[in-house]
């Protein structure tokens, strides 16, 4: 594995910023919106930014593969051997930059033997940056400034509770019904972990897909901030690039690891 030193997580940081820069000249200068295969948006900014994460960490570690939702299609029998590699969404809430609501982000994960050991979430909008090394604090950057960041735990109610703007089912609502006198969020994007690892929100349950790239990096600065992401079906936490498909299983955020989840299911 490589070594995540100061230097290594400030160039990652500022890759991020450099794909928000881009992401925000065509957000100001407006774009045209195409469809991928599974019928999922496609912009100028999700292109561009890609070019700039994959070019930066290319220089930076040329030993170390990078797989972005914008060149998945590495085969299983290549991405089965890699060790170490750079997960990468350069912009996590597409839905949203269509919208203009200024909900999506930059993500960038460093994963070591399956498991985020580095994350980097950068809000093109407002310009903050949340980071964590596995083991170590997380924290929020605003300029030059890092806070550390920190969960609610434990958590009381009424419990705020993020809820996708763009995704929503029956399920989620009965689990939201099920927690009681809750205080619901709407927000896109990975902005709901750092909500979470922020202390500002408390529970994020998510039924439906989601993948690999949309959940590494955030996880990560979650974990560290005294939270965690955990499957719904194991109540483990996530881990990367053991199967073929990229896709996530259900899963439910948690400041505070001791709520009872599973009775809300």
């Amino acid at each position: 594995m490589i070594r995540i030193t100061a230097d290594l997580r400030e160039t990652v940081i500022a890759i991020a910023r450099q794909a928000g820069a881009a992401i925000m000249e065509i957000y100001a200068a407006g774009f045209e919106v195409s469809q991928k295969d599974d019928a999922s948006p496609l912009t100028a900014a999700d292109l561009a930014a890609h070019r700039i994460i994959v070019e930066g960490l290319e220089r930076l570690t040329p030993d170390v593969p990078v797989l972005s939702e914008e060149s998945a299609g590495v085969p299983w029998d290549t991405r089965r051997h890699w060790a170490t590699y750079w997960l990468v969404d350069p912009l996590d809430g597409t839905r949203e930059f269509v919208k203009r609501n200024g909900e999506f982000t930059v993500n960038i994960a460093l994963i070591h033997h399956h498991v985020p050991v580095l994350g980097v979430v950068q809000a093109p909008v407002g310009g903050q940056v949340w980071h964590a090394v596995r083991g170590e604090q997380a924290y929020r950057r605003d300029g030059h400034r890092d806070t550390q960041l920190k969960t609610r735990s434990p958590a009381t109610a009424p419990l705020k509770v993020a809820a996708s703007r763009s995704h929503r089912d029956a399920r989620t609502q009965g689990v939201l019904e099920r927690m009681g006198g809750i205080e619901e969020m709407s927000l896109g994007s990975s902005l709901k972990f750092c909500r979470i690892a922020e202390g500002g929100l408390d529970v994020y349950p998510r039924f439906g897909p989601t993948s690999e790239w949309d959940t590494a990096a955030a996880q990560c600065v979650l974990h560290s901030a005294g939270g965690v992401l955990l499957a719904a079906d194991t109540g483990k936490p996530f881990r990367y690039n053991r199967r073929e498909s990229l896709l996530n299983g259900d899963f439910i955020a948690l400041g505070d690891p001791d709520l009872p989840w599973r009775d809300w299911l």
